[in-house]
């Protein structure tokens, strides 16, 4: 694996934490829960896209 690819799993590991947080914390329909699911998408679709 490549090491954007490395790079890009770590941030998708941290993200995931931080939502699960964030949700727990504060709510799942708070505008910051929603924001982390939605950056979160995105770095799944990248790795996706990129990494296979």
């Amino acid at each position: 694996m490549c090491h954007f690819c490395r790079e890009l799993r770590k941030k998708i590991h941290f993200t995931r934490k931080t939502l699960i947080e964030t949700g727990i914390k504060k709510g799942l329909e708070h505008p910051e829960t929603i924001k982390n699911s939605q950056i979160l998408d995105g770095l799944i679709f990248m790795f996706q896209s990129k990494c296979k």
